[in-house]
């Protein structure tokens, strides 16, 4: 066979020029990538959305504070008033959300868990998260608590910030870019770390809690939109701690009795909290339950008569999320009555039934608070009073929810110094261990309902 002089070595040459030309040529695909204007316009869309759910975690902050602060200058020195005002307000806050916006009730959280269950299998989620729940929240959750009911914001906060980044994802330039349930968890996560002020806990929240099955390629999207929501919060809030200034010091062995008490008190109190949360869902046919979904506004009203007459004994001091009380409580400035706790347990589940939108956290934070003021009066540990405080808060969250990293995290970034961690994860532990052998997980067992109402369809456990 006749070889051209040099063929063999041509060849050879067109086989290195064609190597690096393709080694040329990839850091111009790498380029085109990441100047890619879809790519920027995705990002655009979802740091976008993630500073409108920090301004609407801000807002509903700003609206909420002066709903309890405009509460209690109208109930101060008169709290026979709140026999009146708050059973008016409940019935008001259940009527307009039973007819105008439905899936506004309740905390939002077990909502945003069951919308991340059923986007996976396709299914609409207007029911569960949607920029007019989001506005019903905002409006009638901040109205409840100008009734004085025992209701937090950050659960509702959640469901605000995952149907605004829900609804970004109808904005993206490929839809396919992101996943919809990723964008929904996303924002969910920030709208706890917005909430709080506490970034970390947001993070594991969403993996803990929201997401269960926490996919890789979520992560750059989740942390964005925590970074962007709580930049937003920070800016316009500042940077402060939500319980304010929990200052606690080394402790010495006497912690440890503290944490198994508390570990042991906290896990069934919140475990029975849990469990009696849950007793509209074990039983649904009950004649009571019946009542409820025949009679949602009087049933309101009802309950909202429970909370003012719980108040009303316990001297005020189970009105409102317990923000207020808990934060001049830990600053030394009033001592809480012993009562305190049950009052706050009592008045919260109360509110919880009744239906108006409010969520369980700060309540949950301040029975644990309670709790760990009585301890630290009943025994003799030899550890301050605010060690106590910080892990009965982590304990009871721990317990209520069954989530214990979240519920460690939380309060580990209220507090003032990392000497608590390895007591607070101990208790959270713990109390969680022992509340799961009272019932399933709140959110998650609540969350069942609501992606079944949602997609009747499909099999949601």
């Amino acid at each position: 066979m006749y070889h051209p002089p040099g063929g063999y070595r041509n060849a050879g040459a067109g086989r290195w020029r064609t190597a690096r030309f393709a080694r040329m040529e990839l850091p111009l695909r790498l380029t085109k990538g990441i100047l890619s204007s879809t790519r920027w316009r995705t990002r655009i869309v979802v740091w976008t959305a993630a500073g409108l759910a920090g301004l609407a975690a801000a807002g509903f902050a700003a609206l909420s504070s002066v709903a309890l602060r405009e509460f209690s200058v109208l109930v101060e020195g008169r709290l026979w008033l709140t026999l009146l005002l708050t059973p008016l307000v409940g019935m008001l806050v259940v009527g307009l959300t039973q007819r105008h916006f439905p899936g506004a009730a309740g905390s939002g959280i077990p909502q945003v868990i069951a919308a991340t269950r059923v986007l996976k299998h396709g299914g609409s989620v207007t029911a569960l998260i949607s920029l007019r729940i989001a506005l019903g929240k905002v409006g009638l959750g901040a109205l409840a608590l100008l009734g004085g009911f025992s209701a937090g914001r950050e659960g509702p906060t959640v469901q605000i910030c995952a149907s605004i980044m829900h609804y970004a994802h109808r904005l993206l330039p490929n839809p396919r870019a992101l996943r919809a349930p990723d964008l929904a968890l996303a924002g969910g996560a920030a709208g706890i770390a917005a909430a709080f002020n506490t970034p970390l806990a947001g993070i594991t929240f969403a993996i803990e809690e929201l997401g269960r099955r926490f996919e890789s390629r979520a992560s750059g999207v989740l942390l964005s939109t925590i970074i962007v929501a709580g930049l937003m919060a920070i800016a316009l809030d500042g940077n402060y701690r939500y319980f304010g200034e929990l200052t606690v010091g080394a402790n010495g062995a006497g912690i440890i009795p503290a944490v198994l008490v508390a570990s042991v008190v906290c896990g069934l109190a919140g475990g029975a909290f849990s469990r009696l949360l849950l007793w509209p869902q074990r039983a649904v046919d009950s004649r009571l339950w019946a009542w409820r979904r025949r009679r949602p506004v009087l049933f309101a009203g009802l309950c909202g008569l429970l909370v003012a007459l719980i108040g009303c004994a316990a001297g005020g001091a189970s009105f409102g999320s317990g923000y207020s009380i808990t934060s001049q409580a830990i600053g030394g400035q009033i001592v809480l009555p012993w009562y305190t706790a049950i009052a706050r347990f009592a008045a919260t589940a109360a509110t919880y039934f009744s239906g108006i939108p409010g969520g369980i956290f700060a309540p949950s934070l301040a029975v644990g608070a309670a709790i760990g003021f009585d301890l630290s009066q009943w025994f003799n540990f030899g550890v301050a009073a605010h060690p106590l405080v910080a892990i009965c808060m982590a304990g009871f969250l721990a317990a209520a929810t069954q989530s214990p990293i979240t519920a460690t995290i939380i309060v580990m970034e209220m507090v003032d110094g990392h000497a608590m961690v390895i007591s607070l994860m101990a208790t959270a532990l713990i109390a969680k261990a022992i509340s799961e052998r009272m019932g399933p997980e709140l959110y998650q067992q609540l969350a069942v309902d609501f992606a079944r109402a949602a997609d009747p369809g499909s099999n949601h456990r």
